[in-house]
Parts: C-alpha cells; sequence; structure tokens
C-alpha cells in the first residue's frame, strides 16, 4: 500500500509540473489518503502484535 501511495505522488508531481492541476490534485489527494490508511494499519497490526506477546518472525 505504501507503494501505491509513492506511484501516485510521484504522479501527482509530474502532473503539477505539466499543468494539469485536477489530476495533480487528485493524485495528491489519492496518495494521501492511502499513506494514512497504510499507517493506521502499521499501528493495528504493532499492537497486536504487542498484545500477542510474539516477537518478530526470524
Amino acid at each position: 500500500m505504501l507503494y501505491w501511495a509513492v506511484v501516485c505522488l510521484i504522479i501527482a508531481i509530474i502532473a503539477g509540473v505539466l499543468g494539469f492541476g485536477g489530476i495533480a490534485g487528485t493524485a495528491a489527494g489519492l496518495a494521501k489518503i492511502l499513506f494514512f490508511v497504510f499507517l493506521i494499519l502499521l499501528v493495528i497490526s504493532l499492537v497486536v502484535n504487542a498484545l500477542k506477546g510474539r516477537g518478530p518472525k526470524m
């Protein structure tokens, strides 16, 4: 998911440079949403792992 957030951010930057403001805004908004969803899922995963008492897999 973080990969797609970075891809959308790059698309937004390229579209902004080329003058496509609407597409750039949409792509930047999508990248922002994906990034925050990634952060929320990361925190949930860390909390669940901590509550289970398991260490990281090696």
